[in-house]
């Protein structure tokens, strides 16, 4: 299975992925998408990394899955933006993975041409009115991203 992971490039961009290496993706707070890394993600499947709300937004490289689900600690702190004061140790609500960088695309590729590429409009990102922060890819549009990309791995 493959992903894609949404991020605002000013608060975390592939570029910030690529300096620390690894990273917990904390404070997804949609039930959905929080489904998706807890009982989908396996290490070591590949993600689209995709900037969101930003001009163009777009793909801009890869990452990888790089660890099994675990809660999310910005859950448990008061002090977190994404304090969650249902959840507790013993029934956490939110759950995360860590991801690494894998490649950075030369040019982001803008939701506009991924919108106009054929092969790609069938992508949920591409569709109207989906607006998770994480989504499942099928492996034809991973590999056509990584083409259009000029990224082999």
């Amino acid at each position: 299975m493959h992903w894609l992971i949404k991020s605002e490039p000013d608060v975390f961009s592939i570029e910030d992925l690529k300096k620390v290496k690894q990273e917990p993706w904390t404070g997804v707070r949609n039930y959905q998408a929080r489904n998706f890394m807890w009982h989908e993600m396996q290490p070591g499947e590949l993600a689209i990394f995709y900037h969101s709300n930003a001009k163009p937004s777009g793909a801009a490289g890869v990452a990888k899955v790089a660890s099994e689900p675990y809660p999310d600690p910005t859950q448990f702190d008061p002090k977190s933006e994404y304090f969650d004061p249902k959840a507790t140790e013993d029934k956490p609500r939110w759950w995360l993975v860590d991801f690494q960088h894998v490649a950075t695309f030369k040019e982001l590729i803008p939701l506009d041409t991924m919108k106009a590429d054929a092969a790609l409009a069938e992508m949920m990102v591409c569709q109207k009115g989906t607006r998770l922060s994480i989504n499942p890819v099928e492996k034809k549009h991973f590999n056509r991203m990584l083409k259009i990309a000029k990224v082999k791995i």
